[in-house]
């Protein structure tokens, strides 16, 4: 728990990988052009509030990359009796989150598997992220220790990028509609949103479970997630607020389809109001993304 790869064979592991999809690529072997983002080594460490920072900054890396490779080499745990492989990685809740942020931004395409420092690296099935997307049942520390000293659960810093990235996979279906683009771009928004439509609930509760210490009693409360937000911005979308037609070219200025995915910026800022809609939601705590208010709807 206190040292990241003891054995090192992670590290071996993502070397390998980034040389096999250099050569697959033609980067040349000096590798002077690529940049590579690695979750330990690109975040602070020393200091927890800017560590705290930098985590909740790994939507927006994920998401911007260009080629995403899930490094899980079977692995014993240092600390416990088990073994660590692609199976556990998968049962984190962080793990789904940026594989999510990259898949629905990007597709699949550009996701690979490294499980071997001499096993070449995989293409991840296209039907990869349909367990990937069940983000919030995967496993967090905070809630294995019952957020001992903590304000909020991580659960709630997700809550804006995947709201943000679901309106843009919306948005991009809905251009779609109209004009004669990349099938394999349009079977990837569909695929997307098809898997959220049948489990909408659990992809993006409207609630959840958390369990906390105040003044040395345990309590567990239901806490607001995303409420109404996704039955919101289904209505944003389709009402058509907030797209900027650029007269020149096809499509909108904010969110133009590239010819293998989605790939386009987000113009508005999505603001997570203490209350989702006019409903009322009782007994449920409701909190800003700062903080929990006293009041409870």
């Amino acid at each position: 728990f206190t040292v990241p790869d003891p054995s090192s064979h992670q590290y071996e592991c993502m070397c390998h990988a980034v040389k096999d999809l250099a050569m697959r690529n033609g980067w040349g072997e000096s590798l002077k052009d690529v940049f590579v983002w690695v979750d330990y080594s690109c975040i602070p460490q020393a200091n927890p509030s800017t560590q705290n920072l930098a985590i909740r900054s790994l939507a927006a890396y994920a998401s911007s990359a260009t080629y995403f490779v899930i490094v899980a080499p079977d692995t014993p745990h240092a600390d416990l009796d088990d073994i660590c492989d692609l199976d556990t990685y998968q049962r984190r809740m962080w793990c789904r989150a940026e594989q999510v942020c990259h898949s629905m931004r990007n597709g699949t395409e550009g996701m690979y598997l490294a499980v071997g420092k001499n096993v070449a690296v995989e293409p991840v099935r296209r039907d990869f992220f349909a367990e990937s997307l069940h983000v919030f049942n995967g496993e967090l520390t905070c809630c294995r220790l019952e957020h001992k000293g903590m304000g909020a659960c991580d659960r709630q810093s997700l809550v804006i990028p995947l709201l943000g990235l679901y309106g843009e996979l919306l948005r991009a279906s809905h251009e779609m509609e109209r004009e004669i683009g990349n099938a394999d771009a349009i079977h990837s928004v569909n695929a997307f949103l098809s898997e959220i439509e049948k489990h909408q609930e659990e992809v993006f509760p409207r609630t959840f479970k958390r369990t906390m210490w105040r003044k040395n009693r345990r309590l567990t409360e239901e806490v607001l997630l995303f409420g109404d937000l996704i039955d919101r911005m289904k209505a944003r979308i389709s009402s058509g607020v907030g797209f900027e037609i650029d007269k020149e070219s096809v499509g909108t200025l904010s969110t133009k389809a590239s010819e293998t995915f989605v790939r386009h910026g987000a113009s508005d800022f999505l603001r997570h109001g203490v209350v989702h809609g006019s409903g009322a939601h009782e007994g449920v705590q409701i909190e800003s993304a700062v903080g929990a208010m006293d009041n409870k709807l």
